[in-house]
């Protein structure tokens, strides 16, 4: 009798950020799939967060698009393919190949991304192709251009284990890239002697570890690094030998850092830290030898990011902390291939293989393209893009893979632009986004576990997404799509790949022409000649590669002094702070910074899936300092109404210390699609970096004003539920179901009539409860022995009360003990767990606190042992500290 064969683990990269962690998969028979840490990748070494840690329960067909429509109509893919290819080949006959454009997004394999600036660029003839990575990381490729020649990042991982000194600048690493962050501690733990500086605005998870924290003012980083210049160049510690051997521009950059303060208490003050910290800063950088310095979008997303780019690599090259083991500045990318994207052309004012416009380059790709029609000049980035779409100019768009009307700034005019555009289509594996409900044609796209093709991390290491599981539907590769579209538009003759590994070989054999060429540092040529069994089995290879990788590297570049410019030397930049042209008034008063939260990713098209990942923080919270919470009469728990010149957004409030007066925090991941009025990027101006690009999305002017609501609700159900009509809802992803965070002007009575309405219509048992002055009602409907629609409302609800309501659908508790704990509101068995603090392990707030409270525990260390949590990804030990310093003091006071 023979036996099944065991399921191998398949070994694939992470859907998220930068980092390029590998994951290994297994599909199960009844079609989920189990996924761990890949022990054997040199980015993770087996770690994952809490985001990959859920990347199995991502993969539900639920919200799927699974098939092609046009007009909302499903069609095959013939007609698709054929209605797309003659719209945009009308559109340029009549209107030129400028009234075209892709948006493309980092979530899109190198294969993707090839083909479609291929068409784009090289056939299309226009060069009107952008990508969400000019949202997170055009203006560290600015800066890297200026500085060493090329958008090359010199450091990679290892340098955390080999630094002296940690830099994190605008990162909130622990949260953002929390693998990079535990390496980072554990490096520490090795090295005690290693110090950690954190330079952010708020107080952050990451300032946990921190030796020291420069909570300067937001936007103020080109200031403090040109007074870093000026420190180092005064008290001779620049390394000369260097700057005149390897550098230019050493004297113009000194000039322009010379002339922004006079002296270290000026710039303290201008900066709002105290002299003592910043003379500590100084001190650290430079009596360190190795220097690590990771910055991320703190620095990016800005007016003056390139600047602030090149502020920070000014310094490093000024004290020869380039190119070296632990001593590099180090850009973190925010998507899994926003550096294979990058690579490949992906951003409007490049060409392929790090190439630009200049006449050799464009020969060079005309010839090895075959084409006569390729682009001669830079096209309109994201942001003019979109304006451009909403002028008219663009009469046709095309957008992969991402959710520009959420991520871009001023999504009302985004929106506005997308509805008035005569054709929109969009690629993507998610059926209803704020983008999807402009498009007129949809085309299902795989999803990640479905696709196969390559991605390259912050490290410049190039690793293989396998294919794991069948796609539902009709869904299709991205590059199997542009390239359908490429041969009815005539172009057949570029496009006739048979599979992914085609693709790979003609873009790494057109990195070594361009290396030829250049002699840039991006070179494939060693992975040029692959066989397709070679191109499925490929283990991750760090560029250069110059010869196929058998081994993991830790390659550096410019170690040896010589740089990418075409005198091999790099280039000081002169730079000078410029305070951001969105200025306060006393009309917006207020500073709105944003970023991510722990547990989510981007507009949580994906993270949403997952009840694990939900748990932790349900609604978008503005955070605000107690001075302003006080000055606009707001205190934990209420909502408040937050208003720009661009539009507005309203939030649950929490007070905090992390954020300074005058300053605000917002989580970026709501839409449309998942809230009402959560959606930030609302708020936003489009005011962008006049060389990058780059929208500043993280110093918008607002004012705040506090939304009375009459009646608000939380409701639990198996279904989504219709909120028309509501001031404020958020929907949350729970086990089996959905809840809903509801505020609105009805009053309770009202509010609990409409709610009535909606209960499933199949129901073996109604029961309710309200209060005597009818200002608060409990109501739950079962089926079968199974809650299947559940709500408590009252005039004035304290959410933080009802946290354990969300596990009403599944917990494995008594029926009767179910609603006994609804009615009661005193939750009963599992559901008294309390709010999830650990997403890994499912550890709630009740259960921590009884384990400090009851079992004694007095630190993270054996608050671990005793709940397990924190030993996961980690990202939750800020919290368990502060839990635990909570107590501390409340026993002090006691």
């Amino acid at each position: 009798m023979s036996q099944n064969p065991v399921t191998p683990w398949i070994k694939t990269t992470c859907a998220y950020c930068g980092v390029g962690c590998g994951i290994e998969a297994k599909p199960q028979r009844n079609g989920s799939v189990l996924v761990r840490g890949d022990d054997s990748h040199p980015a993770n070494l087996g770690k994952l967060c809490s985001k990959g840690l859920a990347l199995g329960e991502t993969l539900v067909e639920a919200g799927r698009l699974r098939y092609p429509l046009v007009n909302k109509q499903r069609v095959s893919w013939d007609s698709a393919l054929t209605t797309v290819a003659q719209r945009f080949s009308e559109t340029i006959e009549k209107h030129g190949p400028d009234s075209v454009a892709f948006y493309l997004s980092g979530q899109l394999l190198t294969e993707d991304y090839y083909v479609a600036n291929k068409l784009m660029k090289g056939f299309i003839g226009s060069s009107n192709v952008d990508t969400n990575s000019r949202l997170c990381m055009s203006s560290s490729v600015a800066g890297h251009q200026r500085a060493f020649g090329s958008d090359s990042v010199p450091a990679c991982y290892q340098d955390i284990e080999a630094a002296q000194l940690i830099v994190l600048v605008g990162s909130n690493l622990a949260w953002c890239h929390p693998i990079l962050f535990q390496r980072i501690k554990a490096a520490r733990a090795q090295n005690p002697k290693c110090k950690l500086v954190v330079i952010d605005p708020r107080v952050t998870a990451s300032c946990s570890e921190a030796d020291l924290h420069l909570d300067l003012d937001p936007g103020k980083d080109v200031l403090l690094f040109n007074s870093l210049l000026k420190y180092l160049a005064n008290n001779h510690l620049v390394d000369q030998d260097y700057i005149d051997t390897h550098t230019d521009g050493f004297d113009a950059a000194l000039q322009s850092a010379d002339s922004e303060s006079k002296s270290i208490e000026e710039c303290a003050e201008r900066l709002g830290i105290t002299t003592a910290k910043l003379e500590q800063f100084y001190r650290l950088f430079s009596q360190t030898e190795k220097v690590l310095t990771l910055y991320s979008q703190g620095v990016n997303q800005s007016s003056q990011g390139t600047d602030k780019v090149n502020s920070i690599i000014n310094c490093h090259l000024a004290t020869g902390k380039v190119g070296k083991p632990g001593s590099n500045p180090f850009s973190i990318t925010g998507q899994p291939n926003a550096m294979g994207g990058r690579e490949v052309g992906g951003l409007a004012h490049t060409l392929t293989s790090h190439l630009g416009f200049n006449e050799p380059s464009r020969q060079l790709v005309a010839d090895y393209w075959q084409t006569d029609n390729l682009a001669c000049k830079p096209g309109l980035k994201a942001v003019d893009m979109f304006d451009a779409i909403a002028s008219g100019k663009i009469k046709a768009v095309w957008i992969m893979a991402t959710n520009p009307a959420v991520s871009l700034p001023g999504s009302n005019k985004i929106k506005a632009a997308l509805a008035q555009c005569p054709l929109v289509v969009v690629s993507d594996c998610v059926s209803e986004t704020d983008t999807q409900a402009f498009a007129h044609v949809q085309l299902p796209a795989q999803g990640w576990s479905e696709k196969s093709g390559t991605v390259t991390n912050s490290e410049r290491r190039i690793s293989r997404q396998r294919r794991i599981t069948v796609s539902p539907g009709e869904a299709r590769a991205d590059w199997w799509i542009i390239c359908e579209i490429a041969k009815r538009m005539g172009f057949a003759r570029g496009f006739n790949y048979r599979h992914e590994a085609q693709i790979f070989r003609e873009y790494a054999q057109l990195t070594r022409k361009a290396h030829e060429l250049t002699k840039h540092s991006l070179n494939l040529s060693g992975l040029a000649e692959l066989s397709d069994t070679e191109y499925h089995n490929m283990t991750p290879q760090q560029w250069p590669v110059t010869a196929k990788q058998t081994m993991p590297t830790h390659q550096h570049l410019f170690g040896d002094g010589k740089f990418d410019t075409p005198n091999q030397r790099a280039q000081l930049i002169p730079v000078t702070y410029q305070p951001s042209p969105q200025t306060l008034t006393s009309q917006y008063p207020l500073r709105l910074n944003n970023g991510r939260n722990r547990d989510q990713w981007h507009t949580m098209t994906r993270t949403g899936l997952s009840p694990r990942l939900s748990s932790h923080q349900a609604e978008p919270v503005l955070q605000i300092s107690p001075v302003d919470a006080a000055h606009y009469q707001l205190k934990d728990n209420d909502i408040a109404q937050i208003s720009s010149l661009a539009g507005s957004a309203i939030m649950r409030v929490l007070v905090s210390n992390s954020v300074k007066p005058g300053d605000l925090f917002a989580p970026i991941h709501w839409s449309g699609s998942n809230s009402y009025g959560g959606k930030i990027s609302t708020l936003g101006q489009g005011i962008t970096d006049p060389i990058s690009g780059q929208p500043e999305m993280k110093s918008t002017p607002v004012n705040l004003k506090r939304y009375q609501a009459n009646s608000q609700a939380l409701v639990v159900c198996r279904r989504e539920l219709p909120m028309q009509g509501l001031n404020y809802w958020v929907k949350q992803t729970v086990k089996d179901g959905f809840c809903y965070f509801i505020a609105s002007d009805h009053s309770a009575a009202d509010l609990n009539r409409q709610l009535q309405q909606l209960s499933p219509t199949r129901q073996t048992m109604r029961i309710s409860t309200e209060q005597s002055d009818q200002s608060g009602y409990r109501f739950a409907a079962s089926d079968a022995n199974r809650i299947e629609f559940a709500y408590t409302l009252s005039a004035n609800l304290n959410f933080k009360q009802y946290t354990w309501l969300e596990g009403l659908l599944n917990a494995d508790t008594d029926q009767t003990a179910l609603l006994i704990s609804l009615l009661s509101a005193s939750p009963q068995g599992e559901l008294s767990k309390g709010k999830i603090i650990c997403a890994c392990k499912q550890v709630g707030e009740n259960q921590l606190s009884c384990a400090i409270r009851e079992q004694g525990a007095k630190d993270v260390a054996s608050l671990t042992s005793l709940t397990q949590a924190g030993s996961g990804c980690g990202s939750c030990i800020p919290e368990l500290a502060e839990m635990l310093e909570t107590y501390r003091l409340e026993d002090t006071m006691s």
